[in-house]
């Protein structure tokens, strides 16, 4: 059995990476794909992971594949298509690390996935199974996962939801409002960013939002806030852990790496996300949050996910 198993979108960030001789701009190709970047966060701090999803039989997808076999995510649930490109992202970053997407999606490979091309086997047999919103974007991939939520939750898994609000990639923010909130009821767990507080509850605050999260029947709820921190709340229990001032250099990533600590150690804890106290609340929201500030600085989202050790070294020096 695996600890995690996620589906969705395994892309290519070209990130901005200066200037040549000509002044032409110059963008460095990174593995992506925030489900991928999750499952590579935790598999290098010990998790077992696989990864469902679509790349083409092209040269980046080859490359994708690669990289996650290189980290230690399993790839028996990753599909190669003839007929269709791997997804593309360009990806600029501003002065303090924050990211503009373009993207060469219409269609991209990861909109492709069928539910009939999904892994029964891999959905039935993990403790946590995650997806998020981009994967419901376009069909088929949206049947495709609604389809394969519905088959892990019957099988009892966690259910791990991450709402990822891209503009670029919906037909209107209502429509994305719409699908986005759709799958919530399927949920256990849910991360959620500041930046997507109101989209997806309708609240402004971390804790209306968890309150709001909580009608739908979650029982865990998790606001990214940037470098203030993160909120993590479960009804009766509740902790805000803010994040040391660290140099950032790239944001990419930053969330996801975030996720994949928090479920990395839900996984080893053995609870179920409505079993959570304070006390785990807390712990785990600072280890996720030192996963992510490890991350923030170096480049590149997935090459710059920390191994466990260096987050148990930054976690001691902290303490220290």
């Amino acid at each position: 059995m695996f600890d995690i198993v996620a589906l969705g979108e395994l892309l290519i960030d070209f990130t901005y990476h200066g200037r040549s001789e000509n002044g032409m701009r110059l963008f460095e190709q990174n593995p992506g794909g925030a489900p991928a970047n999750m499952l590579c966060a935790a598999s290098n701090l010990g998790s077992s992971t696989a990864f469902i999803g679509k790349v083409g039989r092209d040269m980046h997808g080859d490359y994708l594949r690669r990289v996650l076999e290189e980290k230690g995510v399993d790839t028996g649930g990753l599909i190669s298509a003839e007929d269709v490109f791997t997804t593309l992202a360009f990806v600029e970053l501003s002065e303090t690390g924050e990211r503009k997407f373009s993207f060469a999606r219409k269609p991209g490979a990861d909109t492709c996935l069928t539910a009939c091309e999904v892994k029964r086997e891999l959905l039935e047999g993990c403790r946590i199974f995650h997806f998020g919103s981009l994967s419901l974007t376009d069909e088929p991939s949206r049947s495709a996962t609604i389809e394969a939520v519905k088959a892990a939750k019957k099988a009892g898994a966690i259910i791990s939801y991450d709402p990822n609000y891209r503009a670029p990639l919906w037909k209107s923010e209502d429509e994305a409002t719409e699908i986005m909130r759709s799958v919530l009821p399927f949920a256990d767990i849910v991360k959620i960013s500041d930046e997507e507080v109101g989209l997806i509850t309708g609240e402004s605050s971390p804790e209306a939002a968890a309150g709001c999260l909580f009608q739908k029947g979650i029982s865990c709820a998790v606001v990214t806030l940037g470098s203030n921190g993160a909120y993590t709340a479960v009804e009766g229990a509740s902790a805000l852990v803010s994040v040391p001032d660290v140099p950032v250099v790239d944001t990419t990533g930053a969330g996801d790496a975030f996720w994949g600590g928090f479920l990395y150690q839900l996984a080893m804890s053995g609870l179920r996300p409505n079993e959570l106290g304070e006390a785990q609340l807390r712990d785990f929201t600072e280890f996720a949050n030192a996963v992510a500030t490890l991350c923030v600085q170096k480049r590149g989202g997935i090459p710059a996910m920390p191994t466990i050790n260096m987050v148990r070294d930054f976690l001691g020096r902290k303490e220290g």
